[in-house]
């Protein structure tokens, strides 16, 4: 069962059309606006919240409802994304969030997603809130929270892609900021964007995947989960053991691959510093093309612009910058960057992800090119290179999935005087480390392998012990 609907529109939806889509539960229904206006909650009259609806996002990138939403999500070059979250709490409010959608896209020309949705069949009728009671508001104002235990806040998903939203960001800072964990619960066929997946860094924060064989597991490790103690948990056998869902281990090769990218470049905080310019130069090297969208959440909606970056980042500084960035659909790449001024500097910390698929073959020889261009031009300071196993659509499912392996490290010229040069130059590897950067402060790359051989992490991990001794 979904509780999130969403109308996409090809006109903006304005305070008119927003009405009349509310007015889809009757006048015997309130509204009032949450999370300083940015949500608009519909509500019983008791002021209890029935279905919490997001401000409309207009979608410059295109593709992105189509990369989230699969084929149902539309292929318009802009659309506007209008979210309704119904309270899985309360019988009949997923029909009141349908027929508000609905009617937003009747009005406004677009669709809606689900196109099954409950209540979206006929917009022209109300839905009959006779009988829809409510519950409490959840705890610290947080819509998206289906359940909240001393431990955990409990997300409930079902869509195609579980995506990092501007409101599962939230909940994900205030459930930190409570000291809980977060757990997204989902059937067997969701996957997790990139972003999303990254943000789940392990027990007790999860992402629980209902399997009707074993009821529960995690779908990062297969280990079966048991609800235990107000927290999704590793069940035990009778050895005392964690048993592995089956369904987790259910993996047919396709031949598809990942390029992962980490790097992190520090710069001068210059009045005329443009922020990006070392994602767009890694983003050219292994995708052939620049991004095409950011956003500081998914969707992304707003087309590239380091010029826009760099103000955003300067308008939240000293707090750090957040964003995804977005490349075409004949590329499938996607990075999240984050922004922070440091005392040495204001520093890009880069995660870039590109997918090739069965046949095509991962520019791993560019990325030496790549680290001399990020010395010379982007204040590289350190980079990691890793090939995977993995699907090109750069979504992760609930099945195993092989750990990546390196094939690439790089130390710009800050890191190699810390190490010092003689260190730096002159590691114990099989393959001698590249010289990059200019003669009097040069930095190094470091070939670890192919990316195929699981010896690429013998070989990273005797260069990082050779470096650590140094420092």
């Amino acid at each position: 069962m979904t509780k999130d609907v969403i109308a996409l529109t090809d006109r903006m939806p304005d305070a008119w059309s927003v009405l009349a889509g509310l007015l889809a539960g009757g006048p015997d229904l309130h509204v009032r606006s949450a999370a300083e206006g940015a949500v608009i909650q519909l509500c019983d009259a008791e002021g209890r919240p029935l279905v919490s609806i997001e401000a409309p996002l207009l979608l410059h990138v295109p593709g992105e409802a189509q990369r989230l939403l699969g084929a149902t999500g539309g292929d318009g070059e802009q659309q506007w994304w209008t979210e309704a979250r119904a309270s899985t709490a309360v019988p009949g409010a997923e029909q009141l969030a349908g027929a508000f959608a609905a009617r937003l896209a009747t009005l406004l020309g677009g669709t809606v997603w689900p196109p099954d949705a409950p209540g979206a069949d006929d917009p022209a009728r109300p839905v009959d809130t006779s009988q829809i009671t409510a519950v409490p508001a959840p705890a610290a104002a947080q819509p998206a929270v289906d359940v909240l235990t001393d431990k955990v806040a409990v997300v409930l998903q079902d869509r195609p892609v579980i995506a990092m939203s501007s409101w599962l960001s939230q909940a994900l800072r205030a459930t930190l900021e409570s000291e809980r964990a977060l757990q997204i619960v989902t059937p067997r066929h969701c996957r997790l964007s990139l972003p999303t997946g990254t943000a789940l860094t392990g027990p007790p924060t999860r992402w629980v995947v209902q399997d009707p064989d074993c009821g529960y597991y995690d779908g990062r490790t297969g280990a079966v989960l048991r609800w235990q103690d107000g927290a999704f948990a590793a069940a035990k056998d009778a050895d005392g053991e964690t048993p592995v869902a089956p369904a987790f281990a259910d993996v047919t090769p396709t031949g598809e691959r990942q390029l992962l990218l980490s790097f992190r470049a520090v710069h001068e905080p210059d009045a005329h510093l443009v922020l990006g310019g070392a994602l767009e130069a890694a983003w050219q090297a292994l995708a052939g093309e620049h991004p095409t969208g950011w956003g500081t959440a998914e969707p992304a909606n707003l087309p590239w612009s380091r010029r826009r970056l760099t103000d955003l980042a300067y308008e939240r500084a000293p707090q750090p910058t957040w964003t995804v960035v977005v490349g075409s659909a004949d590329r499938p790449a996607l990075a999240t960057l984050r922004v922070l001024r440091t005392p040495d500097g204001v520093e890009e910390d880069v995660t870039l992800a590109v997918g090739f698929r069965d046949g095509e073959k991962p520019p791993v020889s560019a990325v030496a090119d790549l680290a001399a261009e990020l010395t010379a031009r982007h204040g590289l300071h350190t980079l990691l290179a890793q090939l995977r196993e993995a699907r090109a659509d750069l979504t992760v499912p609930p099945r195993f999935e092989r750990p990546p392996v390196p094939f690439g490290f790089a130390l710009g010229p800050a890191e190699v005087a810390e190490a010092g040069i003689d260190t730096a130059a002159r590691p114990p590897l099989p393959a001698a480390p590249v010289r990059i950067g200019a003669a009097a402060g040069p930095g190094y790359y470091y070939p670890l392998g192919d990316g195929e051989s699981a010896e690429g992490w013998t070989v990273f991990e005797t260069l990082m012990r050779h470096l650590r001794g140094a420092l």
